[in-house]
């Protein structure tokens, strides 16, 4: 299980890679995680926003899940996302990642429709009973996520013993890490940035432990993080030049630009996608992204090296 040794640098969101026929690639997906795991990822986190979890099945969830636990034990520690509209929902998925041997479990607060701030520490205290596993708390903004204030998710860690991490990724989420640490003091073991590792240099001077982005550059946010780690802040910064119009891009392509970098760089077969709202990369895009490779070779794995269109 998670402690604060080991919830700390980088913890990719694997996607889920489809077929063409959008049906879910489970060779693709176990390649993914072979390229997380070469990069030398810390933890691999399983249906969550950036795996299309809202797009899948509760079958699907459940095998996804099971994948990714069995491929990362004695690799990288492993969380599964159980958030969902109700407690009752994610209860249930949450024994079944206890089941299965995952370390944690992470939920943002009841999906869907928006949740007061009852609704909220009835969610956390109804999943926090039904399962051992320690309970990230993910606090989002954006479709589907009700953000919470630092007071309320210091409020629910002091409550509940087994919620002692939060993925913070809001509006200002540096000031909000480091004001959620003033408030716990030694209470929490981790908090950890998301929203693509967009403000991570900002997030770390207020103390996170590492950042939770999605997977298809993992390799890259590996190198930003040990040259933080190391106190190398020129290095960190050099990568996090380099790295900021990927992750510009990616905030405006979403899913399609995460599954195009894995399949340029062989790792899937298809960059096919189910989540709705989105377009996928003309020509004049692919050109654009093939200069921002260039701009990333160094710090790449040779062995996924991305190819030429």
């Amino acid at each position: 299980m998670l402690d604060k040794n080991t919830f700390k640098g980088i913890y990719v969101i694997a996607v889920t890679p489809f077929t063409d026929s959008l049906d879910v690639d489970e060779p693709g997906l176990l390649s993914t995680l072979d390229f997380c795991f070469a990069a030398g990822v810390h933890g691999v986190v399983a249906t969550a926003n950036a795996s299309e979890v809202g797009y899948l099945s509760e079958t699907e969830r459940r095998r996804v899940a099971e994948l990714v636990v069995k491929a990362s034990h004695g690799k990288a520690k492993s969380v599964i996302g159980v958030s969902s509209s109700s407690y009752r929902i994610s209860c249930d998925f949450a024994r079944h990642a206890e089941a299965i041997g995952a370390d944690a479990v992470m939920a943002m607060p009841p999906t869907f429709h928006t949740a007061t701030v009852a609704e909220i520490r009835t969610f956390y205290r109804e999943l926090a009973g039904a399962t051992k596993l320690p309970v990230i708390l993910q606090n989002a903004s954006g479709p589907g996520a009700t953000p919470m204030s630092p007071q309320l998710m210091a409020d629910i860690a002091t409550e509940l013993p087994t919620v002692r991490f939060i993925k913070e990724e809001t509006a200002y989420a540096a000031q909000t890490a480091g004001r959620l640490l003033e408030l716990t003091g030694d209470l929490l073991q981790g908090v950890m940035g998301g929203r693509a590792g967009r403000t991570f240099l900002e997030e770390f001077r207020h103390g996170v432990c590492g950042t939770m982005p999605a997977c298809e550059i993992a390799d890259v946010h590996v190198a930003l993080w040990n040259a933080l780690d190391a106190g190398d802040e020129a290095l960190a910064r050099r990568i996090f030049r380099a790295l900021l119009p990927l992750l510009d891009f990616e905030g405006s392509y979403g899913i399609p630009l995460c599954k195009e970098v894995l399949r340029a760089r062989g790792v899937i077969g298809s960059a096919a996608w189910r989540q709705t709202g989105y377009q996928p990369l003309d020509t004049l895009a692919k050109k654009e992204l093939a200069a921002i490779f260039d701009d990333l070779a160094e710090f790449m794995l040779p062995q996924y090296a991305p190819k030429r269109a």
